[in-house]
């Protein structure tokens, strides 16, 4: 499809309203218009959303788009609105315009972390070396992280002082807790390219628990598009949970129920597997030592997930389904899983009916108790995958964890458990191919 059929269908979405994927179109095929033409779509398309600050910035750049401020301000916007990968151009445009700009520098690289670009970012900050602030500075570690790239993250580092503005003191705490954390797990792991374990590991402090087994060599790398999970898959998460809170000799004496029904039904199954008290999880006064269970943090109260990022002495958090692509406000200690959507063994699904089309069942309403006792009772079982995913057996788990929790590594401030639990927004250097 050529430049005007693909300008011809994005103003067909338009005329139709579909803004949903004329945002999709835009993704995949903006850069094949000229920017003022994308900002013209973008105009209407806000106004149409009644995001007036948005469609009056873009308005300006559809009429002139070299001027610098304007683009900025265009930029900017997209940023806001949740549209960052529209910012980027607009941004790069600017930065042209006005190459000592660090205000427009700084905005291009959030643009650029928000689309996962991150070794892009990097680049452009070493295009604009002379005139990088702290801050800029600062992106330029954890944008080299977020790549991959532990030699340019520890030089940055390197050359990143201690802040004046205490601000951004937690920020570089940030940045030196990867890489403590990334060199206790050089010791035990590859950290390549498709080592998700230990990506998820360094970047966000937490232990991942199981590979999927589907799609490894096609993009997925470890991480489920969709899952339809069972009660045989949560007792296996839950064998896999023992082993590592074993290997890292934790010690719940309770277990913590989130208010959320997913939550609940894993949390008491959870509790009779490790024959633990099951109370309910009170953010004000988080028990020391304590399990902290969700099925799904994105789907439980919001305020009791921020209460987690700060971690109570002693407290483990687990979660069966951690979403990738639109991460928690907190990451948890243990995550059974990375998918992009998970329905619970008693969650709604999809089923094709006698006529040929796809109905859903109902939601499986029974007592909690009884969803749960199911569990406990259930033979672990994992699925065996298309095949083509390297093997994980639990040996490999357990040394993992063993070393990530050893006392020299806590020591380092670097191991298990140690520091906030962090929102990590993107999906670091592993690849993983998203479904819009």
């Amino acid at each position: 499809m050529g430049v005007s059929e693909q300008l011809e269908k994005a103003q067909g979405l338009l005329a139709s309203g579909d803004i949903q994927r004329l945002l999709r179109h835009l993704r995949v095929h903006g850069r094949e218009l000229a920017l003022g033409e994308v900002a013209g779509l973008v105009a209407e398309a806000a106004r149409l959303s009644e995001f007036d600050d948005l469609a009056r910035a873009a308005d300006v750049v559809a009429e002139d788009g070299q001027n610098a401020r304007a683009l900025y301000d265009f930029g900017y916007a997209c940023i806001e609105r949740g549209v960052s990968y529209l910012a980027v151009r607009p941004l790069a445009r600017a930065l042209e315009l006005a190459p000592d700009a660090t205000q427009v520098l700084g905005e291009l690289v959030v643009a650029l972390e928000n689309d996962g670009r991150h070794a892009r970012a990097v680049t452009v900050l070493e295009e604009h070396e002379p005139v990088l602030r702290w801050a800029n500075r600062f992106q330029y570690v954890y944008n080299a992280l977020m790549a991959g790239d532990l030699e340019k993250a520890a030089d940055g580092f390197g050359r990143l002082p201690r802040p004046e503005d205490a601000t951004w003191i937690p920020a570089r705490e940030k940045v030196r807790r990867m890489l403590a954390r990334a060199d206790i797990a050089r010791t035990v792991t590859s950290l390549d390219r498709k080592d998700l374990r230990g990506w998820q590991y360094v970047l966000a402090g937490g232990v991942l628990e199981s590979i999927s087994p589907y799609g490894f060599d096609k993009g997925m790398t470890g991480r489920w598009a969709y899952l339809s999970d069972s009660v045989e898959s949560c007792a296996a998460g839950l064998r896999r949970l023992s082993l590592i809170l074993d290997a890292a000799g934790a010690a719940p004496e309770s277990v913590a129920l989130l208010p959320d029904r997913s939550s609940r039904i894993l949390g008491t199954a959870v509790a009779a597997t490790l024959s633990l008290p099951a109370t309910d999880f009170e953010p004000a006064k988080p028990a020391a030592h304590s399990l902290v269970v969700a099925y799904d943090l994105t789907r439980t109260d919001p305020d009791i997930v921020v209460a987690l990022r700060e971690r109570a002495d002693g407290q483990v958090l687990y979660e069966r389904a951690t979403c990738w692509t639109d991460p928690p406000r907190v990451t948890a200690d243990i995550s059974g899983l990375l998918g992009q959507t998970v329905v619970p063994p008693w969650g709604a699904r999809k089923r094709r009916l006698e006529d040929g089309t796809v109905g859903h069942e109902p939601e499986d309403d029974r007592p909690i108790e009884a969803i749960a006792f199911e569990i406990v009772n259930a033979a672990p079982q994992s699925d065996e995958g298309d095949g083509k995913t390297p093997p994980d057996p639990d040996e490999r788990l357990r040394r993992f964890v063993e070393a990530v929790s050893a006392e020299g590594a806590r020591e380092r401030d670097g191991g298990w458990l140690g520091g906030v639990r962090e929102h990590i927004p993107s999906a670091g250097p592993v690849p993983g191919n998203r479904f819009l």
